[in-house]
């Protein structure tokens, strides 16, 4: 069992990003105007959000197109300086040591590579191991480890503009990880990829994350990932943190409505039953949809079987996708006061 340690590995205390861009005047005269009196545009990217990520930890940084993922991934990788707040990775501030943080960590991003274009794959890593100044033997280890988990010995030795995007991208998972990073951020890291390709890089991710307890941090738009990676998520909307916590939680507290699907021996007309409400029907099946907080499924499976001649039934819990596509258009707090207390 991972032992839980009281320092976090990542922290940040009211962190907060605040974009200033100068406000055009239109016309010719508007812009002698701006040349003279300039007045700004403020937009907050990242509104005083506060996370604390113990070393070892898998979490899922989510949220819609703007919410401030990317802005925050940016600062804790050092490329960006906060507006105010504090932020610490592995125990230092990433822009004001940044070639300290760069070691510390790793990044792969869905749509852009780290890889050399025109180099064959093996020769991508030799440049990496040498900016990194990794040990030759530690290098080596690493290497024939990750080319047997991913499969890379067939294209190890092709340039990397040959590659389909799903050797890319495992080229791409290797090279952040030949330096044995504490942390690894993962932006979009299965977008474009087949079904097969997907499965074979989340049981990658989760293996590095178990048997090394390397801390991944994953933001992406693909909650299949999140579902079958993650047991916490961090989510973010309009720059603000509006939860933290257990996948499983949010699924019972803010999924309140399961599913009863119940097949049919014969055909029937109009089914029904008390305490839940007919959504699809097409004979043979009905999919009737009920309050996990007020109906017991067993009961309303006995219900459905003393009225109908049933052949099978089975119950559909609600999808993490669903659930988060509905607190983005309701609202968080609606949501909240619907949950059981």
């Amino acid at each position: 069992m991972r032992a839980v340690l009281s320092t976090p590995i990542i922290e940040t205390v009211d962190l907060r990003k605040v974009f200033r861009s100068p406000r055009r005047q239109p016309g010719a005269l508007g812009a002698l105007r701006t040349l003279f009196t300039r007045e700004y545009e403020e937009r907050v990217a990242v509104s005083n959000v506060s996370v604390s990520i113990q070393p070892g930890e898998l979490v899922g940084y989510i949220g819609p197109n703007g919410a401030g993922k990317s802005t925050t991934i940016k600062m804790l990788t050092g490329i960006l300086v906060p507006t105010s707040g504090e932020l610490r990775v592995a125990g230092v501030v990433p822009f004001e040591h940044r070639s300290q943080n760069a070691r510390n960590i790793g990044v792969v991003f869905g749509q852009r590579s780290q890889l050399y274009w025109d180099l064959p794959l093996v020769e991508s890593f030799e440049l990496l191991r040498a900016i990194y100044t990794v040990p030759r033997d530690r290098y080596r280890r690493n290497l024939d480890e990750f080319v047997a988990l991913l499969e890379m010995e067939d294209f190890l030795r092709t340039p990397v503009r040959q590659l389909s995007l799903g050797q890319r991208m495992r080229g791409d998972f290797a090279a952040a990880l030949l330096h044995d990073p504490k942390i690894v951020y993962l932006d979009e890291p299965t977008i474009g990829l087949d079904v097969v390709a997907k499965e074979a890089i989340r049981a990658f991710i989760a293996r590095i994350n178990a048997e090394r307890e390397t801390t991944i941090v994953l933001t992406t738009h693909d909650l299949a990932d999140v579902e079958r990676l993650c047991r916490r998520i961090v989510l973010i909307d309009r720059g603000a943190l509006i939860y933290d916590g257990d996948v499983e939680r949010i699924k019972s507290e803010y999924g309140r409505y399961r599913t009863l699907v119940v097949h049919f021996a014969q055909p029937v007309a109009s089914p029904s039953l008390t305490g839940a409400e007919l959504v699809a029907h097409d004979g043979t099946t009905a999919r009737l949809r009920f309050d996990r907080n007020r109906e017991r499924a067993d009961l309303l499976i006995r219900q459905a079987s003393e009225r109908y001649p049933v052949e099978d039934v089975s119950i559909e819990e609600p999808d993490l996708e669903s659930i988060i596509r509905r607190i983005y258009r309701e609202g968080y707090e609606r949501q909240h006061e619907e949950a059981p207390t």
